[in-house]
């Protein structure tokens, strides 16, 4: 729900990827966002504006964002799933 939020209380998706790294966890780290598209409300820009603020602490490689629509529901019709490699700075 919370994709910008700079408060870990958040659980965003912006202080996620820092907690990856820190993590000690073996491999590579990714994050993948599922975001829905609305007239009023375009996901381009909270998209933009997470690559942003996620570059001041981390190195994001992005793979294609894959769009999804035509779903049933009544609010939540189109989106897309965007994701990235995290790798320290």
């Amino acid at each position: 729900m919370h994709i910008l939020s700079p408060y870990p209380a958040d659980h965003s998706a912006l202080t996620d990827c820092s907690k990856l790294l820190r993590s000690g966890f073996d491999g590579r780290k990714a994050i993948v966002i599922i975001g829905y598209d609305y007239d009023a409300f375009p996901l381009s820009p909270t998209v933009r504006a997470f690559e942003l603020l996620a570059s001041i602490e981390v190195r994001l490689r992005a793979a294609e964002p894959v769009p999804f629509d035509g779903l049933i529901h009544p609010v939540h019709r189109q989106g897309a799933v965007f994701g990235w490699e995290i790798n320290p700075l």
